[in-house]
């Protein structure tokens, strides 16, 4: 049973002021952010890479990554796979509401993987830089500790996972004396400022913790997410049909509070670094340019 890493690359970065984000060139020999977490994961233990994305972005992504990376991987006995995530994909019994554009979210992200996920597998963001230590505990907890309702998350500190060019969305986590989470909430336009993060004038602990999206799962749980989905339409997409978004955080948090699954915060020091804006690039290569340097990555990445 293989250990896969689920890379949600389907988002539309509006944000991002045009064009495709997961897809701008952040190393010395072009490399993109999915680069860096591939080779992660693949040192850290991982034997299988599944890219979710969407059908329109197919061609772009496997001119920039796929065939690339699949070349990497096959030298390296590792498998990849595709799924696609749409926004026509929803529950029997239901339908788009008309005028809706806006995606499902990542848990529909999540979901559209299951047909090539039967073991346990980590979910990551495409644009987020992540670090070495978060994939090698995911690997140690996917072999030794997952099971169905044993599930891990990386833990961020705040403070490491801003930007200095406008309002980012993270997860605020309650930990347990135990390391485990107790619950998580999704907040939105967290500023940096000279005095701290803050949000709507308040401001935020800097040292808390913050989920960035990366979850170490097994395949029991997308049938609890699977149905999930169904209750998000019955309520969610019944109140606010072009809005509603079905995240994983805020559905894991309820499944938290409900008390059907348990959650292992896996601490890490690493800087998180991104794409968020536009204006984020210079210093995401930058940072990339630092790490080379120090020797945590090869000039050319995968020799």
């Amino acid at each position: 049973m293989k250990t896969a890493l689920v890379i949600m690359a389907a988002g539309l970065g509006s944000r991002f002021g045009g064009g495709i984000k997961q897809l701008e060139p952040v190393g010395p020999n072009g490399e993109i952010i999915m680069d860096y977490s591939v080779y992660d994961a693949v040192c850290a233990g991982f034997d299988k890479i599944v890219f979710v994305i969407r059908r329109d972005i197919e061609a772009a992504f496997r001119q920039a990554i796929g065939h690339r990376i699949e070349a990497v991987c096959a030298a390296r006995g590792v498998e990849v796979a595709y799924a696609y995530q749409s926004l026509e994909d929803v529950p029997a019994g239901f339908s788009v509401p008309e005028g809706r554009t806006k995606p499902w979210g990542t848990g529909q992200a999540v979901l559209a993987a299951k047909a090539v996920l039967d073991g346990p597998f980590a979910v990551i963001n495409a644009d987020d830089y992540y670090g070495k230590e978060a994939f090698r505990r995911f690997h140690r907890f996917l072999t030794q500790e997952v099971g169905p309702g044993k599930y891990c998350m990386a833990g961020f500190v705040l403070k490491n996972t801003l930007s200095e060019n406008g309002g980012v969305t993270r997860g605020l986590c309650q930990v347990d004396e135990q390391g485990y989470l107790t619950d998580v909430v999704e907040t939105r336009d967290i500023l940096s400022t000279p005095e701290g993060p803050r949000v709507g004038g308040a401001a935020i602990d800097p040292a808390s913790i913050v989920s960035m999206n990366m979850w170490g799962l097994d395949a029991h749980f997308l049938q609890i997410l699977e149905e999930g989905f169904r209750t998000f339409f019955q309520t969610q997409v019944a109140r606010e049909p072009l809005t509603a978004e079905y995240l994983l955080p805020i559905y894991m948090g309820g499944l938290l509070r409900e008390g059907k699954v348990s959650v292992k915060v896996l601490p890490t020091n690493d800087k998180w670094f991104g794409f968020t804006y536009r204006e984020d690039k210079p210093m995401v290569v930058e940072n990339f340019r630092r790490l080379i340097e120090s020797g945590a990555y090869r000039e050319k990445l995968f020799g």
